[in-house]
């Protein structure tokens, strides 16, 4: 039976004032420090934050659990839905037995066809909510194909991953189409029997304009993390690959947000959708935020002594705002003694997925990302997540401090201020 907490929130007031990242020189010592401005910095030579301006006191939420209460009930078991008793038994194999709130929602009217929009935020079980149904879709008919389109490398294998965990002995073959990786290979897989195509907007394009994927052969899409795609500028590429599918098709569609341009897009993909919420807040309540203010320290020293209180801070996933500046970073922090690894877009695809597995089987203690290369991914156990440079976007906060504090688990975000 699933559980809420109750948890009592506390804001500082907060004087709202605009902020710039700082850039960083090698200071005598040898040990690299931060200076106002530069063309060399952490932020990729940025003079300012260019992004929105988010008002700090947003990035103050303490979280104090003070009882446990019941909730959510769910008016599902695993066992209750309709599908083949061998998904059943992998469900259960994984120790499954109460659907999350988005699953609990959402799997029966899939398993119906009716095209879906679930709107739920990252950490809570959407992957599963639509690749059950999905896998016995496939069960029942071995020649569906299926299509699952996201905005990212690391997200795309991460649900290859858990579709293989799912299907294990079942035979039900997928292929990975993501930028970064090896065309022909990919080309010599779709050669191959499959059941599920799992890609980036723009890897997908090429494969359907060089006739390797032939979209009229599939009844199912699913457009996962739509809100992130539209924020990459893929729009143009989610509309060719929606336009290569039949008409007559099951689509759905998943979403951390629902903005205007989200809306419009629904209208232009699904038919009559069913619309599902289950997001009952921008940011996780077991998510303990606070800002660290710099007050004239140098910006990696204050870091470094974060970082050097290990017993606490034993997992950290620590975000920039540039691909240049997060690696300078992460090696910064190596040639200081940390365990240390980053992911961004100008890492080959094997450097990025060593890097998360050596994070993710915490072999190191800190992963330096960007945004985009963090989108979407689950990793166990984040002990915190630091704004190292600040998000462009609140939107983008949200989904930066998700990270942490899953699975009703105890998170902190701190976030660095000027």
């Amino acid at each position: 039976m699933a559980r809420i907490l109750i948890l009592a929130i506390v804001r500082k007031n907060m004087s709202t004032r605009n902020f710039s990242n700082r850039g960083f020189k090698t200071r005598s010592s040898g040990r690299p420090a931060f200076k106002r401005g530069g063309s060399s910095g952490f932020g990729g030579g940025r003079k300012k934050n260019t992004g929105e301006y988010i008002n700090p006191a947003l990035f103050i939420n303490k979280a104090v659990i003070t009882e446990e209460v019941e909730h959510f009930v769910p008016e599902h078991n695993f066992q209750d839905f309709n599908v083949d008793q061998t998904i059943k038994k992998s469900i259960a194999s994984k120790g499954y037995i109460t659907p999350t709130p988005i699953q609990d929602r959402v799997i029966a009217h899939i398993l119906n066809g009716s095209d879906v929009v679930g709107v739920a935020n990252t950490g809570t079980g959407k992957t599963a909510a639509f690749l059950i149904p999905l896998i016995n879709k496939v069960i029942l008919n071995r020649r569906e194909k299926v299509l699952i389109v996201v905005p990212t490398r690391e997200l795309a294998l991460q649900i290859e991953n858990e579709l293989q965990g799912f299907t294990r002995g079942m035979r039900i073959f997928s292929v990975c189409c993501v930028g970064g990786a090896s065309m022909g290979r990919q080309i010599s897989q779709l050669r191959n029997q499959y059941n599920f195509i799992i890609g980036t907007p723009g890897r997908l394009k090429d494969h359907i304009e060089h006739g390797f994927i032939r979209l009229v052969e599939f009844k199912t899409i699913v457009l996962d993390e739509a809100d992130r795609m539209l924020d990459m500028g893929f729009i143009n590429d989610m509309r060719f690959v929606m336009g290569e599918m039949p008409k007559e098709r099951q689509t759905l569609f998943f979403s951390a947000t629902i903005s205007r341009d989200i809306d419009n897009l629904i209208y232009e993909f699904l038919r009559n959708p069913i619309k599902v919420s289950v997001k009952t807040r921008d940011t996780a309540k077991n998510v303990e935020q606070d800002i660290v203010r710099m007050g004239g320290k140098d910006k990696l020293e204050v870091l470094h002594d974060l970082l050097v209180k290990k017993s606490e801070f034993c997992k950290v996933l620590i975000f920039g705002r540039t691909k240049p500046g997060v690696e300078r970073l992460s090696q910064t922090l190596s040639r200081r003694g940390f365990k240390s690894e980053s992911i961004h877009g100008n890492k080959t695809q094997a450097s990025r997925q060593k890097a998360l597995n050596l994070f993710k089987a915490s072999h190191v203690q800190i992963l330096v990302a960007t945004d985009v290369a963090a989108r979407g991914l689950d990793i166990a156990d984040v002990s915190h997540v630091i704004n190292y440079d600040l998000p462009a976007t609140y939107d983008d906060y949200v989904h930066r401090i998700g990270r942490t504090g899953r699975a009703d688990k105890q998170g902190k975000a701190l976030t660095f201020l000027e």
